[in-house]
């Protein structure tokens, strides 16, 4: 075998194995050694050979973590299968320039001070992570640390680094394993190996302590999650409407015979505008009103000019018991290829073909504004579906004062695929980075309570009707991540750029 396909073969196996980090396939203890062979394989290899090296683990893993997004675009987005298929290998390939800069980046560090290059390799990992999150589609969907989200006392540090201290944590365990397996002195792999084992001490340390503190709250709050079980292909059928409706209600009335105060509906519950359709209106304001409750509840907006164009927002409000709308938030970051098309240019190829794709999907308008709804005397964030996956995003509800996150989705796009699973696990980790509880509710489920510290307390399953009702807490104040957001992650990248600038003036 020569050796460019023996390095080639290490990247795809890195790919992999990070496909088998994550669920619902995948097992968490995975993704410590995923990135290894990838970094073996770049020891040598020039610049172009690392950006290679990088595209193939990205991709093979981009395949697998994602694969359903061709379901969604086929199945409800009424695209042909050619079609489907290339969109969602679009979306893959795409993702999968963020490990070809991160390979590039190791791979010319290594070419400036050798095999000690690897151990740099978190920081130019957490760099790409965060340049994910913030450029091309903002497709921050299964970012490494999110495979986590089960191994508790290791997600605790994301109250100071959101997610990407974690992905840190595992991309420095690949980095040792890769370094200790090619080190030519016993000393050097034993300082290595020595000192990633006391950082994975002191962040154990630190997260089992975390664990055991109690959550300090404001007062409690009898949250009902209501999972109405609508599948996509019934949502919006005029003929099934009201009977939608009427689940929705039937199962608000269970939440509040178990005593929720709180009702949380899942995105577009119901397929009406709720300030165009008085008969639907009348229905929740004389149900909030009956029983006393608070409800959000997932339900989108238009507005229509003189001229006949319109828009609309993918919206949540909060009704109070006296019927009126408290809050009225709109979507900040839309879906892409979902809500709306990204770079439309290529996809209609300069606007001369008017592409099925473009056609298909809704073209929503992004919200701009954190509301906030408040429930007696109290402060709650809703988002709504993908914006979950959003550090910064979820962040700007707590960092405004939102004491409760609430989270609206419909995930019924994603049938039994690993994309419901996918999901959870990462909104789980917006209640440990922010110290609050996430209430979560979804059309189809997984409908889930997630304290503070990351623990699924309660969830639904996939696919039947259901009402969770649970007792959480108003959690004021924030962490240190509340209060500064992204700053190691931030750091990691001028820190990568720093790196490699020098790496340039030391070859000059």
């Amino acid at each position: 075998m020569s050796d460019s396909w023996r390095r080639h073969g290490l990247a795809a196996v890195s790919g992999f194995l990070l496909i088998l980090s994550f669920p619902k396939f995948g097992h968490w203890s995975v993704a410590w050694i995923a990135l290894a062979p990838l970094l073996m394989a770049l020891r040598g290899a020039s610049g172009a050979e690392s950006f290679r090296l990088g595209y193939v683990a990205g991709a093979v893993s981009s395949l697998g973590i994602l694969y359903w997004t061709a379901l969604v675009v086929i199945q409800y987005g009424g695209l042909s299968l050619p079609v489907g298929i290339a969109v969602m290998a679009a979306l893959c390939l795409a993702v999968a320039l963020f490990p070809s800069l991160f390979a590039w980046l190791v791979g010319r560090w290594h070419g400036a001070v050798g095999d000690r290059a690897l151990l740099l390799a978190p920081v130019a990992w957490v760099a790409t992570e965060i340049l994910r999150a913030h450029t091309l589609l903002n497709f921050s969907w299964c970012l490494l640390g999110y495979s986590q989200h089960a191994n508790l006392p290791f997600i605790q540090i994301a109250s100071f680094t959101a997610v990407y201290g974690v992905s840190f944590l595992l991309t420095a365990s690949s980095a040792t394993v890769a370094y200790a397996a090619v080190a030519t002195r016993p000393s050097q792999r034993r300082t290595a190996v020595g000192g990633m084992a006391l950082l994975v001490a002191a962040v154990f340390v630190h997260g089992s302590w975390a664990l055991r503190r109690p959550v300090e709250g404001a007062g409690p709050v009898r949250v009902g999650l209501v999972q109405g079980d609508i599948r996509q292909d019934q949502k919006w059928d005029a003929g099934r409407a009201w009977v939608n409706v009427d689940r929705h209600l039937d199962l608000t009335r269970r939440a509040a015979a178990q005593g929720a105060r709180l009702v949380v509906w899942p995105e577009s519950a119901v397929p009406f505008y709720f300030d165009r359709t008085p008969a639907f209106a009348d229905e929740v304001r004389e149900l909030v009103r009956r029983y006393r409750l608070y409800l959000v509840f997932g339900n989108d907006d238009r507005e229509d000019s003189r001229t006949g164009e319109y828009r609309i927002w993918v919206g949540a409000k909060l009704v109070d018991p006296d019927g009126r709308v408290a809050m009225r938030y709109h979507k900040i970051r839309l879906v892409p290829f979902g809500e709306y098309v990204p770079v439309q240019t290529v996809f209609t190829f300069g606007g001369r073909l008017t592409a099925k794709l473009v056609e298909e999907v809704s073209d929503f308008t992004p919200g701009t504004e954190y509301t906030l709804g408040t429930v007696d005397g109290h402060r709650l964030g809703a988002f709504i579906c993908y914006e979950a996956i959003f550090p910064d995003l979820v962040r700007g509800f707590a960092a405004r004062g939102a004491e409760l996150l609430v989270n609206v989705t419909n995930d019924a796009w994603y049938g039994t695929t690993s994309a419901p699973y996918q999901h959870l696990a990462m909104a789980a980790f917006r209640a440990v980075e922010n110290g609050k509880y996430l209430v979560r509710a979804a059309n189809t489920g997984i409908s889930a309570v997630v304290d503070p510290r990351g623990r699924v307390v309660e969830k639904t399953r996939l696919f039947e009707p259901a009402v969770l009702v649970r007792e959480v807490a108003w959690v004021p104040g924030g962490t240190f991540y509340t209060r500064h957001g992204d700053v190691f992650a931030w750091g990691c990248l001028g820190a990568a750029v720093a790196f490699t600038a020098s790496t340039w003036r030391r070859r000059r």
